[in-house]
């Protein structure tokens, strides 16, 4: 290690909603992992984090659990390097990661600049995916859709977009991309202007909110933004819900120059990000509202 780069730590510890053990440990090791990749940076150690129903669950769940974390680990150019395991009522899983990033480089959920434009890696709307999975009310097709983006690593993303002059960077987890987006927004003293027609949507997700489905947190993360959010675009509360949909290793929201943003989504969708799409601008703040949905 030199002068020119800094460590990064983070944690992150999560039930994720699926019962094959293998996809549940893949899940919760690219959620965790997502976290220095949002901050511009590479991944290099990772320790375990887990709870675990030893009583009701045999030896056998949670070795599948890590086998599948350590598929993602090892995808990510890391190492396991041990972890620790408590006894729980249910199972949770992740990882504390440990990474490097260029200390001028490096990518904070604040910095956006009026005249920006904002890029979203990945899709929203597996929380509603799951939930109304629960039901049997989503197709085969659409759940393999979902699982496909909760597993896939946001480590392409964060490599290419490290070719380009990235102002603000964050990953869309629990808190939807409107409240991912509200934080980045307050903290760079910007209004983030949403096109609703340009953020990508996993399929089927926004039926299952028109057929009624919602998840524990929508309820939540819709009072964290009201007092901020102002919709110039007239959707029907359910359509509105997509914005708050908690995503599991969610994508990367990222603010760059206007001037980069075409070779920005081209170098993207050419190096396998296929489903990045610009979903909005930075403008400065005209009144209340930080979130503005056009």
């Amino acid at each position: 290690m030199n002068d020119e780069t800094a460590l990064v730590v983070t944690a992150d510890f999560i039930t994720p909603p699926v019962d094959d053990p293998y996809l549940f440990g893949q899940i919760g090791a690219a959620n965790s992992l997502s976290d220095v990749y949002a901050m511009g940076g590479r991944p290099l150690t990772c320790l375990n984090l887990v709870g675990f129903p030893s009583s009701e669950l045999g030896a056998e769940v949670l070795h599948g659990i890590v086998e599948g974390a350590l598929s993602k680990i090892t995808e990510a150019g890391a190492v396991l390097a041990g972890g620790h395991t408590t006894d729980d009522e249910e199972p949770k899983f992740g990882l504390s990661v440990t990474g490097v990033v260029h200390p001028q480089k490096y990518w904070r959920n604040a910095g956006a600049r009026v005249g920006d434009i904002l890029i979203l890696t990945k899709p929203v709307g597996s929380g509603v995916i799951f939930n109304a999975n629960l039901k049997n009310w989503v197709s085969d097709a659409a759940l393999a859709e979902c699982l496909q983006t909760l597993t896939t690593l946001n480590k392409r993303a964060a490599e290419i977009l490290a070719d380009f002059e990235v102002h603000a960077a964050t990953d869309i987890t629990g808190f939807g991309l409107a409240g991912h987006a509200l934080e980045m927004a307050q903290g760079s003293a910007v209004a983030v202007e949403i096109d609703t027609g340009a953020v990508p949507i996993m399929s089927e997700a926004l039926a299952m909110y028109e057929k009624g489905v919602s998840t524990g947190v929508n309820a939540a993360n819709r009072a964290l933004i009201e007092a901020f959010v102002h919709f110039e675009k007239e959707l029907p509360i359910w359509h509105q819900e997509i914005f708050v949909d908690p995503q599991t290793s969610g994508g990367l929201l990222v603010s760059v120059p206007a001037m980069q943003g075409e070779q920005v989504l081209r170098a993207l969708r050419d190096g396998g990000v296929e489903e990045a799409q610009q979903v909005g601008c930075v403008k400065a703040r005209a009144g209340e509202a930080f979130l503005v949905f056009v």
